[in-house]
Formats: C-alpha cells, sequence, structure tokens
C-alpha cells in the first residue's frame, strides 16, 4: 500500500491561535513480537499506552488490542481509518476487528471523548478535535487527516476517509473554526444521530461558530450523518457539498422511537430510510446551508429534531432525496425554517411540521432578506459574499404531497415560490395549522391530484410498548362507520385549534377537503383570490383498511366522498376581489361573500344554494351558516 507522505500533528507546547501543525516523525513501536509487527493471539488482549506506527498488525479471533482506562484506541491504514465496530447493536462501544492490516499500520491512543445524550455515554473518536484553546491533539486521531494545512483556526483541504463504524471526521466544541474545502468519505455505520455519534462533522456548544466552505461530504451508512449542529451551536456551510446513503441495519436491529436507540426513520411518518443528511438539534442551535448541495437516500435531508429555540435555514441551495420517499426539511418544538431561493427535490415532503409551535417561510432570496438573515444569524458574510448572492425563488417538487402537518405550526409561502407535488400541497393530519399563501409575487401551487388542502385523522399508529421499550410495530386501522355527532362542537364558528389557510393575491385551481373524523374545522379565507375547484366537508378512506410498516407508503393517501359535515365544518370567506368558481357539489357549514366577491358556477352551468334543506342565494355581501350545499348542474 502507498505509504502517507504528509502527516501533522500540532508542534508541542503550542496552544495559540494560528499554530501551524507540521509533520510528525514516526511514531516509536511496541511491538510483541517484532520491531515493525504486532501480533494478537487468540484470548490475549493487547494494550497500548502510546500512539504506535507498524507496517503490520494481527489480530487472532478472540484476540483484542486495547488503550487503558481513559483512552481511546484508533486504527489507521495508510490514512484510512478502519478495521473498528461496534460490539453490540444498540450499544456504544467499539473494537478493533480480527484481521490482518498492512501497510503505514497507526494506532492512535487518545484521550476520551466521552458525549452523554440522555440514557447513554457514546466515546467519540474523531479525526480533528477542536475546542477553545485549538486544535486538541490528545484528542484527534491526526493519522487519520491526510494532506492540507491545519491550524487552530482552520483546516484547508484536508482528507478524511473511514470505512470503520462510528468515526466522526471534525469535532468542534465551543470554539470558532473554519474547514475549507474539506473531503470528507465516511462508509460503515454509525449509531446515534441525536448525539453525531459517527457524523462526518459536529458542532457543538454555544461558543462554537463553525464554517464549512466548500466542502464535499460524502457518506453511506446507518445514521452516519454528514453535519450535525447541536447544544448551542452556529454552523454555516456554504458553497458545499453534502450526501447521506443508506447502510444495512444490524440483523437484530428492532425499529423503536427512543432516540438513544433510534437508528431508522419512524415509518409512521411514511418514510423508510436510515440515515439523514443533517441534524440540528439541542437548545438554540443554528444551521444555514447557502449555495450548497444537500442530499438523503431515503428519511431527511435538513433535519430538525428536539430541542428548543433552533434555526435551520436553506439559502439559494438544492435539497432533496435521491430514493423514493424522504423530507426535504422538519421542523419540530419551536423551530423556525426558512427556505429562500432554494431548489427541493424531495421523495414525500418539502417539509413535515411537527408542532407545536413550529414556524416554516418559504420565498425569495432576496437582499434584503439574505442581508436580515445575515445580522440575525451571524453567518460572517462579508458585503462581497452578500452582493454576490443570486436573487432566486424557491422551487419545491415532491414525488407525494406537498407540505405534511402532523403537529401544529404555521407555514407561510411567498414571492414566486412554486409548489409541483403529486398529491395534495397541504396534508393536515387532524393539527391547527396557520396557513398562508401569497401570490402577489407569482406564487403557484400546482397538485397533480388536483388537491390543494386535505384535512383527515391522524393515521400514525404510534409505537407500542414492548417489554418496557417503545417499538415500531403499530398497526393503523382504518375506522368503520359514521362518525357520533359531537353536541359540543360548533361547525359553523371559528376555533384556535382549526385547521386553517388564507389565500391572496391568487389563482388557485383544485379542491379543498375536511376528511376529520373529530370536531376540526377547515377554515379558508380568500383576499384578491380566484378559485376554482370543490370545498368540501367529506368522508376520506384509506385505499387499504390497516397499515403496517410493510404499507408505510399508504400513510397520508385517502379518497374522498362529499358529504354533510358531522364533526368537520367548512367554513369559507371570500374576502374583497375573490371569485368561487364551484366545479362541483360542495358541503360547507358557513360562507360569507364580500360585497365585491362571488360565487359561481363554470360557464354553461348553473349553481343553487340550500341551508338547512331551504333554497337560498349566494350572491355578493351574503352570509350563510348551517348545513349549506352547493349544487352544479
Amino acid at each position: 500500500m502507498t505509504l502517507i507522505t504528509r502527516r501533522s500533528l500540532l508542534i508541542a507546547g503550542t496552544a495559540t491561535a494560528g499554530a501551524v501543525l507540521v509533520p510528525a516523525a514516526s511514531a516509536t513501536a511496541a511491538p510483541k513480537e517484532t520491531g515493525k509487527q504486532i501480533t494478537v493471539g487468540s484470548g490475549e488482549t493487547y494494550e497500548l499506552s502510546a500512539t504506535t506506527r507498524v507496517s503490520r498488525l494481527t489480530i487472532a479471533e478472540g484476540g483484542k488490542i486495547a488503550a487503558p482506562d481513559g483512552r481511546s484506541l484508533s486504527l489507521t491504514v495508510d490514512g484510512v481509518e478502519t478495521g473498528q465496530l461496534l460490539t453490540a447493536t444498540g450499544g456504544t462501544a467499539t473494537l478493533i476487528q480480527a484481521g490482518t492490516y498492512q501497510g503505514d499500520v497507526v494506532l492512535t491512543v487518545a484521550e476520551d471523548n466521552d458525549v452523554t445524550y440522555e440514557t447513554l455515554t457514546f466515546p467519540f473518536r474523531q479525526a480533528l478535535y477542536v475546542d477553545g484553546d485549538g486544535v486538541d491533539r490528545d484528542k484527534s486521531v491526526l493519522a487519520a487527516m491526510l494532506g492540507g494545512k491545519v491550524t487552530d483556526a482552520l483546516a484547508r483541504d484536508v482528507s478524511i476517509t473511514s470505512t470503520g463504524e462510528c468515526f466522526d471526521g471534525v469535532f468542534v466544541q465551543d470554539a470558532a473554526y473554519t474547514l475549507q474545502r474539506p473531503t470528507i468519505s465516511l462508509t460503515g455505520n454509525g449509531r446515534c444521530d441525536f448525539a453525531g455519534y459517527g457524523a462526518a462533522v459536529v458542532g457543538d456548544g454555544s461558543s462554537t461558530t463553525l464554517v464549512l466552505d466548500g466542502a464535499r461530504i460524502s457518506n453511506k451508512g446507518v445514521v452516519r450523518t454528514g453535519v450535525i449542529a447541536d447544544d448551542g451551536a452556529n454552523v454555516v456551510v456554504k458553497n458545499s457539498f453534502v450526501r447521506a446513503r443508506n447502510g444495512i441495519l444490524p440483523a437484530d436491529y428492532q425499529a423503536t422511537v427512543e432516540t438513544p436507540y433510534m437508528e431508522s426513520v419512524p415509518w409512521m411518518l411514511g418514510l423508510d430510510g436510515n440515515v439523514r443528511a443533517t441534524n440540528l438539534i439541542g437548545k438554540n442551535s443554528k444551521a444555514t446551508y447557502l449555495n450548497s448541495t444537500v442530499f438523503s437516500e431515503t428519511w431527511g435531508a435538513l433535519s430538525v429534531e428536539g430541542g428548543s429555540g433552533l434555526k435551520l435555514t436553506a439559502i439559494n441551495s438544492h435539497v432533496g432525496n435521491t430514493g423514493e420517499y424522504g423530507y426535504g426539511t422538519y421542523a419540530i418544538g419551536d423551530a423556525t425554517v426558512r427556505v429562500l431561493g432554494s431548489r427541493f427535490d424531495v421523495g414525500s415532503y418539502a417539509t413535515i411540521i411537527a408542532g407545536p409551535a413550529a414556524v416554516v417561510h418559504y420565498g425569495d432570496s432576496t437582499r434584503a432578506a439574505v442581508a436580515a438573515l445575515n445580522t440575525e444569524l451571524e453567518l460572517g458574510l462579508s458585503s462581497a459574499e452578500l452582493a454576490a448572492v443570486p436573487v432566486r425563488n424557491t422551487v419545491v417538487n415532491s414525488g407525494h404531497f406537498g407540505y405534511m402537518f402532523f403537529g401544529a405550526g404555521t407555514l407561510t409561502l411567498d414571492g414566486g415560490t412554486v409548489i409541483n407535488s403529486e398529491r395534495a400541497t397541504f396534508l393536515n393530519k387532524g393539527q391547527q395549522t396557520a396557513i398562508t399563501v401569497d401570490g402577489s409575487q407569482g406564487a403557484r401551487l400546482s397538485p397533480r391530484d388536483g388537491i390543494i388542502l386535505q384535512m383527515i385523522e391522524l393515521d400514525d399508529p404510534g409505537p407500542v410498548n414492548v417489554n418496557g421499550k417503545m417499538m415500531n410495530v403499530g398497526v393503523y386501522t382504518e375506522p368503520t362507520g359514521d362518525p357520533a355527532k359531537d353536541t359540543t362542537f360548533d361547525v359553523t364558528a371559528v376555533h384556535t385549534t382549526d385547521g386553517a389557510a388564507t389565500f391572496t393575491s391568487i389563482k388557485l385551481e383544485g379542491d379543498f377537503y375536511n376528511g376529520m373524523r373529530k370536531g376540526k374545522n377547515m377554515v379558508l379565507t380568500f383576499e384578491d383570490s380566484t378559485v376554482e375547484g370543490v370545498i368540501s366537508a367529506s368522508e376520506a378512506k384509506h385505499r387499504v383498511s390497516t397499515i403496517d410498516s410493510s404499507t408505510f407508503y399508504e400513510l397520508g393517501i385517502v379518497t374522498n366522498t362529499v358529504r354533510a359535515a358531522v364533526n368537520n365544518g367548512a367554513i369559507v370567506r371570500l374576502n374583497s376581489g375573490s371569485t368561487w368558481t364551484v366545479t362541483g357539489t360542495s358541503y360547507l357549514t358557513s360562507l360569507t361573500v364580500a360585497a365585491d366577491a362571488a360565487v359561481k358556477a363554470p360557464q354553461g352551468r348553473t349553481l343553487t344554494a340550500t341551508v338547512d334543506g331551504t333554497a337560498a342565494a349566494v350572491g355578493p355581501g351574503t352570509t350563510l351558516t348551517g348545513a349549506i350545499t352547493l349544487t352544479v348542474a
């Protein structure tokens, strides 16, 4: 194998900012057998107290090579971290596997970097560890970094490759650091992307500002995430490429929603997969992707998972999934997610909104908007960089739905945003929503199945307690029979918990259905807009009566039969300048028509209306309340 000709370690005793790494002399070997080799026999444990370089390492089955307590051991061959695998599914420890390793073999003994997440502590190993004092040589496996230049403030043109498990590329803890044009390739499984165990890059801590500029990250493996921002870190990724591909789950892995043990997406989201490209976690963490490409195979590209005060931003970026299922962004808790001037090519959803107070905005990358974010998010963009950012609109192409709510949230679409989806633009699974679409600058909604908004009961069966663990073995069963009338719920009134949407200055072609069985109204407001389609309460049914993990893709897909509301009111407000062209029978519970608004039938057809079975007029300036039926003949 080719010998490493460029390897760097910190100059002994240097900890000041800007200290340059220099080539190191070969580490002294302490072999068991000969001067250039280490051989570990079956049943033997060989402990290394210091970093050692040899030309050959042989470990027999049943043999073990280890570091002292409080230290970790990593193996590199010709600069590639390799050989290390988890000792058990759901465990945290790794061990160098039996076999023969030849070439430039370096066994690095480093200080532990233990990271605790909930009930587990993960023994991190990483090529480069940086803290407030700069590069920490004792916690870094610098033998896994090839080429380039490394200082206490930046690493430029370095290459990190791993074929073992649970090895991280770069870990930055409470420091300001820049990675310029790094190339990171990690193949093999990680273990926990809620902690970043096995990720390419982790920025951790409220004092961290980590900038990736021109990065190329390509990972393949279970939860082998590309970029993690945690615990208040500010991570800025620009001009970069991040890709994550699925791995192979351990044969005895059992799907769970218990996050310390989760290694695959909960299928109840209508998804599959076992790695997401990025994750944003903790409290007040920020992650921004500018002029970058971020793709996961399935699961998710830009994820937000737990925590509070999180801010995820994509500006002029290309985001999506290479597989059939997956999301572009995820919004949970009180996260703020902003997508400006970007293109999303997603398998399932542009964004999953999980609430309960998530705020999501898709719009244009105007100069004013980008400049404001530069200040708010402390992106550090210079005046020249800001001036060079093109003004673009956002385009979403989804193979399934546009946006899915399984938690409460606020969603705003404006500017020239275009949403193309095979199914409904908005899929609301029984949640309180505040959707606003402003078409004054050209925003458009184009659902191929002709449904703009679909409301249904939450069809997530949830996890099941199995021997004290929450496992993903639930089964969704379609309700049978008519829903019982809830006499305490007013289907004609607007409630704060309803599914609400407002459309301004836009032309809409498509249908709106409220297929809820329990008390929740669909409240639609149109301002200076035209809408052509059916708006109605409905009976919504899935294509199959039961859904489990083998048919996860059936979740959210329903057929509608329009019918009078039971507990699922349809409230329509046509404000100034709006027109609704009714294309088919529609059952409402409240209809308000402004003096300069109109409700009409398509050309050549006639519209009739009844309220509680009595004929009624629907001209300008009218308000109807009750069991309203609009019929086109």
